[in-house]
């Protein structure tokens, strides 16, 4: 399913510290320096007259228990038409660099729950993946715990009908193309080329509707 983003709407763009990207939290309308801000800038240019209101809530080191605690006062209190949620690679990372790990049963219930919330009040939804590079040997180990998770959004994406965002799949062959370097120093963050490649995925798997 494609998400129609209509004139005069709000697009919330939520998760960790992909979509965080250092906005600056005492400023509401602030966007940061990745993708969020990409996207908005560019479906600013590409649909001009849309005058779509796009908000950043993403804050670094979120997993999905986080986005649940948070999400009446982050999410829906904003009344979003479109909610995008981007979550999963601290929750796979917790596991081996805490040994606080999140089990696929407990990620789907929390992330279903907020899908739930949002449908309830009426948002359209993005789905994106969460994504690991190999720049470092160890990270190779992370998939047997991402891909569940990376599975999870998949078939929260198909039940809920909500558009999805493969960006695991996208980040991996960018990659194998070239060098994961070029898309992430450590793996997790993206570069602004990183940050470029999930923007132009994103604008790509939505449309935009005049009436």
């Amino acid at each position: 399913m494609t998400v129609a983003v209509r004139p005069g709407s709000t697009v919330l763009l939520i998760g960790d510290s992909i979509t965080d990207a250092g906005r600056d939290r005492d400023d509401p309308g602030s966007l940061g320096f990745g993708y969020a801000a990409m996207v908005a800038s560019l479906f600013a240019a590409n649909h001009p007259g849309h005058r779509v209101r796009f908000v950043n809530r993403g804050i670094g080191g979120n997993r999905v228990v986080d986005l649940y605690d948070r999400w009446d006062k982050d999410c829906l209190a904003l009344k979003p038409d479109v909610v995008s949620i981007m979550v999963g690679v601290n929750d796979t990372c917790r596991r081996y660099d805490r040994n606080d790990p999140t089990s696929p049963d407990s990620f789907a219930e929390r992330y279903r729950d907020l899908l739930i919330r949002s449908t309830g009040q009426g948002a359209a939804l993005v789905l994106l993946e969460p994504f690991l590079l190999p720049a470092r040997e160890e990270l190779w180990g992370y998939r047997e715990d991402l891909d569940p998770k990376v599975g999870v959004v998949r078939r929260l994406a198909y039940e809920f009908g909500a558009t999805l965002v493969a960006t695991d799949g996208l980040m991996a062959q960018a990659a194998a193309a070239s060098n994961s370097q070029e898309w992430s120093t450590d793996g997790v963050h993206p570069t602004p080329a990183g940050h470029a490649l999930l923007a132009q995925a994103w604008l790509a798997a939505v449309s935009a509707t005049r009436d």
